[in-house]
């Protein structure tokens, strides 16, 4: 079934749910990191947030990163 499963559908829904959890901080957008790791590398290797390897609970979002979770967020969970 791993074969069957598309992994840039799984990126946009992590990045969609890491929308919920954003807050500015010190002019950083962040999100509690809460996804699992092969995800948020996935995601750290596009662009979307920094490397989420820290011991910090929460990932930076990147500006794109965040103009996309918004957009996958209504794309995926928008009525």
């Amino acid at each position: 079934m791993t074969n069957k499963i598309d992994k840039n559908k799984i990126d946009e829904a992590a990045l969609a749910l890491l929308f919920l959890s954003m807050h500015s901080d010190d002019g950083l957008t962040r999100a509690w990191k809460g996804i699992d790791w092969e995800v948020m590398n996935s995601l750290y290797e596009k662009g979307y947030i920094l490397d989420p390897k820290t011991k910090a609970k929460s990932v930076v979002v990147t500006k794109e990163g965040e103009a996309k979770s918004e957009e996958f967020f209504t794309k995926l969970f928008g009525k």
